[in-house]
């Protein structure tokens, strides 16, 4: 009897914290369907839904273009990073050395960063380089705060693996990278895909970077969205429409890839 209580008053806590936190999106999803005179409206619940907010927006080539830019931004910036932070992750499980765990505390430190502090010196680079301004130079910034945050995510997957895999493969002449190819990323395939889908969604919402290092041309869509504040009043529809369109990759690779995110983050949390 205890424990079916227990049982209910944790289902109904977590029930109320799903509920706070799905409350905001809600609203921004509700606001969407709406006319900006019914949002500012006393009765939030009686409202005509109109799809007059989603026509405006996908009536206009800056937010199509921003999506793109957002989409080919953090696609990029994930793959570069996933790669990349798997073989360092790799090489400092496998490769001993008294510096690994210095080199560690570098990356977990750099992770901790503000961003804002690193806007300026990348602003100075990019343009000495041509970068400003451009899908190449904002994914490589993305790059910056993505590569720690997947390195630190997979050490405990890596750490994991037997080392019996790596010697028998070295018995049948496999190298270095081949090990780390054909041996540990199938083996932390999930820790694989918890890092992708989490870099890329933080590439996705990213905001500082690509406010000062993009004008026009590479702009994304947070960007776009934040400029539907309008100058003298807000457009709550149509900034209610484009965040609910921000939200659709957000929710469909979550809900698409939930079985794999739920079983790296749980086999992270017991490997390491």
């Amino acid at each position: 009897m205890r424990k079916k209580v227990f049982h209910w008053i944790i289902f109904v806590v977590a029930l109320f914290i799903v509920m706070v936190q799905l409350f905001p999106i809600m609203i921004v999803v509700f606001n969407s369907f709406k006319r900006d005179i019914d949002i500012w409206s006393k009765n939030p619940f009686y409202f005509k839904p109109t799809l007059r907010s989603y026509e405006l927006i996908f009536q206009s080539k800056d937010f199509i273009n921003s999506l793109k830019n957002s989409f080919f931004v953090a696609l990029l910036s994930t793959i570069v990073s996933v790669f990349f932070g798997s073989m360092m992750a790799f090489g400092l499980v496998r490769f001993q050395f008294r510096i690994n765990n210095l080199v560690i505390m570098i990356i977990l430190m750099l992770r901790m960063i503000p961003q804002i502090t690193m806007v300026l010196p990348f602003y100075i680079l990019f343009r000495v380089f041509s970068l400003n301004d451009t899908i190449y130079g904002l994914s490589l910034a993305h790059v910056s705060f993505n590569l720690p945050y997947i390195v630190a995510l997979l050490l405990p997957f890596f750490s994991s693996i037997p080392k019996d895999y790596e010697e028998a493969a070295k018995i049948d002449g496999c190298k270095s990278f081949g090990i780390y190819w054909r041996i540990f990323l199938p083996l932390a395939s999930a820790g694989i895909v918890v890092a992708a889908v989490l870099g890329f969604l933080m590439s996705w919402n990213e905001f500082m970077y690509a406010l000062i290092l993009t004008s026009s041309r590479a702009k994304t869509a947070p960007i776009t969205v934040n400029a539907f504040l309008g100058q003298y009043a807000p457009l709550w529809g149509q900034l209610s429409a484009a965040g609910t369109v921000m939200l659709i990759p957000v929710f469909a690779i979550t809900l698409s890839l939930q079985k794999y995110i739920i079983k790296g983050l749980s086999a992270g949390g017991l490997k390491g």
